[in-house]
């Protein structure tokens, strides 16, 4: 599907967009933003929607992690409407929509996406993998929170899972046809298992602080 994207829109975003991501913690390389934005298109085909728009939204979703992690959706937002150079493909109209989107992906938020953009990026964003969920849980606390110990880290790691992923956590899935449903189960069921849970996270960090 990316290769029916206009050529130059696509290396302006692949040469000048997406290398910004090396610049963030480990849990938001180019490795995510590549995810995204596959997990993007592969949900856009479900519906009636201007790919192109999918794309750039997916690609700019966490660039305002550049003024950290509080306000990143609404400042990621911000830097695409005052990318002038989206205006060689996109109108008002559709770069308002596309940080509308941008604003309404994150998991946190209490409200639904306001248009199926968002909840196609909110959807995509999630990409429930239980092994790479919780090696980029591990990879944000040692980058955040460097003074914590080992205990500390699990703790903050467990919290983090419970409020997030557990039933009645503030994570919500958008998309049926995103195979997020069954992957959370499947991450529900480690939570529950403390003895596992705690020897994932072992692994898991002792390979962050390796270098692995």
């Amino acid at each position: 599907m990316i290769n029916n994207l206009p050529l130059k829109l696509r290396e302006y975003i692949q040469g000048r967009i997406i290398p910004q991501y090396v610049n963030f913690d480990k849990a938001h390389q180019i490795n995510h933003v590549e995810k995204v934005i596959d997990e993007s298109l592969k949900l856009a085909s479900h519906y009636d929607v201007d790919v192109s728009m999918v794309y750039v939204i997916a690609a700019y979703h966490d660039l305002g992690l550049c003024e950290g992690r509080e306000f990143h959706h609404i400042v990621s937002g911000r830097i695409l409407l005052e990318d002038e150079t989206l205006r060689h493909w996109f109108t008002d109209e559709q770069l308002l929509q596309m940080k509308e989107a941008i604003e309404d992906h994150r998991a946190s938020n209490k409200q639904a996406p306001r248009s199926v953009y968002g909840k196609i990026v909110a959807e995509a964003d999630r990409i429930i993998d239980p092994e790479v969920t919780l090696r980029r849980t591990v990879q944000y606390g040692l980058s955040h929170y460097p003074e914590m110990d080992k205990e500390q880290q699990y703790k903050r790691f467990r919290e983090h899972l419970t409020n997030k992923y557990e039933e009645g956590g503030y994570l919500k899935l958008w998309i049926p046809q995103s195979d997020n449903a069954g992957r959370l189960a499947e991450l529900r069921k480690l939570i529950a298992n403390e003895d596992e849970l705690l020897e994932v996270f072992n692994r898991l960090y002792i390979n962050e602080l390796e270098g692995k």
